[in-house]
């Protein structure tokens, strides 16, 4: 038996109705962008279609679970999962509102069929600014269950961007690795065994501080840090890969033991379909937006993703 676990920043999944409660404002229909309802159903349809496909071409399953970033509600959610390819999948989700300052929140999607949720709560990181002020940033996930016969427990992140500067803005990123090891380290005390699974969009490399603090503090074993190369990455930036977006697993993972769910490849999901395909950005991810112009793309990132195995 074998699952695919994958996360995917989807950009902007916002409908087309104001929320005073988000900053919406870019997407509706009166907004600059023109997000009308026929743009929001085809970035839905093709969503559905990139995640109906994230895998090796062994595994002809969909995936079991898959991480999200950038959703704006649960309305979203439910239009994606009744999407065209999507739909015939038993797929149910875990959203949380988060108070994130750009309205947006990560989620879990999974098969009902061979994950059962027992469990899901979120975690604040709490940043300051400069001025003291508080910088809302969005939560991090837990969600637990049974995937199969063997609980495991998937955290899910979107961490504070660079937009002020990649030094400027590290602080931010080295505290939400120190919350996610502080959740880590509470599954470990219930169970010194606990098999853990961290995602996200890290806005950060697997070489940078924040990932490698995460790393370490947690004791993970991070197969993207093998992934990013001149011409590869999960995203693109002034003309440079990034892996930004990884997977990460505890180090039982790698153990070898009868009927248990072992770690077996890692890789992104950038398939020619997900990329520019002419011009000066040919191969970069074939994105919904680029600044206020409308592209019709899927996103702006590629899926990551991992594959379990049950060994014998």
């Amino acid at each position: 038996m074998q699952y695919t676990i994958a996360f995917y920043n989807i950009e902007n999944l916002f409908d087309i109705h104001n929320d005073p409660f988000t900053n919406d404002d870019d997407f509706l229909p009166t907004s600059d962008k023109r997000w009308t309802q026929k743009k929001y159903d085809r970035k839905i349809y093709k969503i559905g279609s990139v995640i109906s496909q994230i895998g090796t071409d062994e595994n002809t399953t969909p995936p079991a679970i898959v991480g999200l970033a950038e959703v704006e509600n649960k309305r979203v959610l439910k239009d994606l999962l009744a999407s065209k390819d999507l739909q015939s999948i038993n797929y149910d989700y875990v959203h949380y509102n988060s108070l994130d300052e750009r309205g947006i929140d990560v989620a879990l999607i999974y098969n009902k069929d061979v994950f059962t949720v027992n469990s899901s709560e979120t975690f604040n990181v709490f940043i300051t600014d400069e001025d003291g002020e508080i910088d809302f940033t969005r939560d991090v996930l837990l969600v637990s269950g049974m995937l199969g016969e063997e609980e495991i427990h998937i955290i899910v992140n979107h961490w504070p961007s660079r937009r002020e500067g990649e030094e400027a803005s590290s602080y931010k990123r080295v505290l939400a690795a120190q919350k996610n090891i502080e959740v880590v380290n509470r599954l470990k005390q219930e169970n010194p065994n606990s098999k853990i699974i961290v995602m996200g969009d890290f806005n950060d490399n697997p070489n940078d501080d924040s990932v490698e603090e995460l790393v370490a503090g947690a004791n993970l074993y991070n197969p993207m840090q093998n992934l990013r190369s001149i011409d590869k990455g999960s995203l693109n930036h002034d003309f440079n890969w990034n892996v930004f977006d990884q997977i990460m697993v505890s180090i039982n993972f790698l153990e070898t033991k009868p009927n248990t769910l072992k770690f077996s490849d890692a890789n992104i999901f950038d398939s020619k379909f997900l990329t520019q395909y002419n011009g000066k950005y040919k191969g970069q991810p074939y994105r919904t937006f680029v600044g206020k112009k409308y592209k019709g793309g899927f996103s702006d990132h590629f899926p990551v993703f991992i594959e379990l195995r049950k060994t014998d």
